[in-house]
């Protein structure tokens, strides 16, 4: 073979080998830099997780020892509707013995709306309101009805369904 087409040819093989190399360096370097990327993406989304189980462990601490100190106990209207045998809504007064829609309106204009705050309410307290109303209102003797909204709020409907079953429009 001819040495003038011998050497363009080794140049032009050696040539495509570098540049293949090349190429592929180039490639793996694309890729590895994709691959830490892809690998710092999965650190923050393993580090989020981590937060967001820590965070719900927290929370569900909270929650348990809010309902065992009776900060919070969810309403169960189910169970209400099967001891009292009528629907009962959350919070409505009317569940009290000797409490109608007037003096639960009563109660109302005073900002006692719930069976916390009623069960929290003084028995004064509770004459006061009804006293707010005029001299038909002042017959009622509210003595019963801050305990009973209390058992309302704790769901202890059983008692307080045999309690009222004892009770004369809420006087003991």
């Amino acid at each position: 073979m001819n040495q003038s087409i011998l050497i363009p040819l080794v140049v032009g093989v050696i040539s495509a080998i570098l540049g293949y190399l090349l190429g592929r360096l180039s490639k793996k370097s694309k890729n590895g830099n994709e691959k830490v990327l892809l690998n710092n993406k999965i650190a923050k989304l393993e580090s989020s997780l981590r937060n967001c189980k820590e965070s719900k462990l927290i929370l569900e601490t909270d929650l348990k020892l809010a309902q065992e100190s009776n900060v919070f106990i969810p309403f169960d209207a189910t169970l209400a509707k099967e001891v009292f045998g009528k629907k009962i809504k959350e919070n409505d007064l009317k569940i009290i013995e000797g409490v109608g829609p007037k003096i639960e309106g009563l109660f109302h204009k005073f900002g006692i709306n719930t069976w916390k705050a009623l069960g929290e309410t003084s028995i004064a307290k509770c004459q006061e309101v009804l006293n707010s109303g005029g001299e038909r209102y002042k017959i009622h003797k509210p003595n019963t009805w801050p305990k009973q909204a209390q058992l309302a709020y704790e769901g202890k409907w059983e008692e307080l369904k045999d309690w009222q079953d004892n009770l004369d429009g809420g006087k003991a």
